[in-house]
């Protein structure tokens, strides 16, 4: 196999709580994780060249170590050292900054393809553990569909799948460094904090309504003073038909459940009209 066809998929939380600050300046985490349908395309082609070629359809995204892409190459030809390299052609879909895990994805995508084209022959849970030292999210973005994320989001537990949902995802045109987020939030400050245990239980009743009621994430409390057209996104969601909704992640992406895909395609219009979302996309839940 010389090239191979990936999707990258994004990711939404579903429950988002922070439990308090690491002595290595990270935090500890508790979350639920959950892969939509929305996903980037990468196509990866082994080449004689000892190099690491990344193209992309957006002219804005650095094509060179600073992706992590290229973070997740340069990772597994340093690991294992084999002979060639690989041209990554990156067309990008899920919003950038946006809190869904976008260059995540793609960096485990890249673990996965590279694995493949040149059969090292690694586990899954060998690739999650190399993905960490790209970054928190990577190892889930491998493993994929619903997930309790613990530790800095490293640790993870398989949980059982959520039952089908529409969702409308919607990025206002700003983006936000989910370091400066974590910066800024004040533990002390964290009047509630969701309780993860109870959207578990939602999960495993498979209800909706439970899922949508149990939806919580403690970094609003940070990213919404900075910008509240976040809020603005989410209440227009609430009145246009959303069970419940929420920013994923650090943001400033905004999620949506849905009861149905008409109610999902009524708001997704009023949002375009509106204007204050850049992009916003109709998708579904994926396991």
């Amino acid at each position: 196999m010389d090239s191979i066809r990936l999707k990258a998929r994004a990711k939404i939380n579903l429950s988002l709580d922070v439990l308090g600050k690491r002595e290595d300046g990270y935090h500890d985490v508790r979350m639920v994780m959950q892969t939509i349908g929305i996903y980037d395309r990468l196509i990866i082609t082994k080449i004689p060249e000892d190099e690491i070629r990344i193209q992309s359809n957006l002219f804005y995204l650095p094509i060179n170590e600073n992706n992590l892409i290229y973070k997740a190459a340069k990772l597994l030809k340093d690991e294992f050292g084999f002979a060639g390299g690989v041209d990554v052609n990156l067309n990008k879909f899920i919003p950038v900054a946006a809190g869904m895990a976008g260059g995540s994805t793609d960096a485990a995508s890249t673990l996965f393809g590279i694995n493949k084209i040149y059969e090292l022959g690694l586990s899954q849970n060998k690739l999650m553990e190399l993905g960490v030292q790209i970054g928190a999210d990577v190892p889930y973005c491998i493993m994929r569909g619903t997930a309790l994320a613990e530790g800095i989001g490293e640790q993870l537990s398989r949980l059982k799948p959520v039952p089908h949902m529409w969702i409308v995802v919607a990025k206002p045109p700003i983006n936000i460094s989910t370091k400066l987020v974590y910066e800024q939030l004040d533990m002390n400050d964290i009047l509630y904090h969701p309780n993860v245990d109870k959207m578990i239980q939602a999960i495993n009743k498979e209800s909706i309504e439970e899922i949508a009621a149990n939806m919580g994430n403690v970094l609003e409390r940070v990213t919404i003073p900075l910008y509240p057209i976040i809020d603005s996104i989410k209440n227009d969601m609430l009145s246009h038909g959303a069970i419940n909704a929420m920013m994923s992640g650090s943001g400033p992406t905004v999620f949506g459940i849905f009861p149905n895909e008409r109610t999902a395609l009524n708001c997704q219009a009023y949002l375009k009209l509106k204007k204050e979302a850049k992009q916003v996309y109709i998708t579904e839940t994926f396991n």
